[in-house]
């Protein structure tokens, strides 16, 4: 027998979640999933902050630090070169007057200074800093990223509506019961499927998990779906209203 897997639970709301998941089915936040170095830094800046602007801010953030550093280098090397450029003195030899007689030497008039030519100064130029990842460019095209398959829907927040019930299954068995109905009502072809939670909503009888397909605005939008649920393998689903 082997052992069970660890479980995670979703910070906002407390229920579970699978591995690499991303968002949550039951409250739809982002889930803190380790994704390498940027997993990290986001999951220890959400842990002690609620707002967190992307995961763009890092690789912003290591270039900011980069060009800041190479600018202090520079300027540190051009200091120390200054400062170490020798002066040069200029001096008289002595002058012999007559055949081996040295009578004196001419008076030196002046010193003759000289230094070195100062080098010009380095110059730094500070581009502009790369664009966030995600974020469109000028004259750039932004594909978007591909949306995962096997994600439910999430009934939208605030929203009332009209939908058609797959199945309504008893809270004591477990949400992952729901979870495994929803996904096979995935494959056999019905949009838009996902999982409420029946006491959440003052239309749904409390204690069950409620399978869920199509999230539609007006009963006879509902009623159409009824028929396609009946045919993939849902023979007692009905429409309802879903409200708060």
């Amino acid at each position: 027998m082997t052992p069970e897997q660890p479980r995670d639970y979703c910070p906002r709301c407390g229920v579970a979640y699978e591995p690499l998941q991303e968002y949550c089915l039951e409250c739809g936040a982002r889930l803190p999933v380790n994704r390498g170095v940027v997993g990290v830094l986001a999951t220890a800046w959400q842990r002690h902050l609620a707002w967190y602007p992307g995961d763009w801010i890092w690789p912003v953030a290591f270039f900011l630090v980069l060009t800041v550093i190479a600018t202090t280098a520079a300027v540190a090397a051009n200091s120390a070169r200054k400062k170490a450029e020798p002066t040069l003195v200029a001096t008289n030899p002595p002058v012999t007057v007559g055949p081996g007689a040295t009578e004196g030497t001419l008076p030196v008039t002046s010193n003759l200074t000289s230094t070195l030519p100062t080098a010009p100064a380095p110059t730094i130029t500070n581009g502009p800093l790369p664009a966030a990842p995600g974020a469109p460019s000028t004259g750039a095209t932004t594909v978007p990223a591909p949306s995962n398959p096997n994600a439910l829907a999430v009934w939208p927040a605030g929203q009332s509506g009209y939908t058609d019930v797959l199945e309504s299954l008893p809270a004591t068995g477990g949400r992952a019961n729901a979870v495994a109905r929803a996904r096979q009502a995935k494959r056999n072809g019905l949009k838009d499927v996902g999982v409420l939670v029946s006491a959440q909503y003052s239309s749904l009888h409390p204690g069950y998990f409620v399978v869920f397909s199509g999230i539609y605005a007006t009963p006879s939008e509902a009623a159409a779906g009824v028929s396609a649920a009946h045919g993939k393998g849902f023979p007692d689903a009905y429409q309802t209203r879903v409200t708060r």
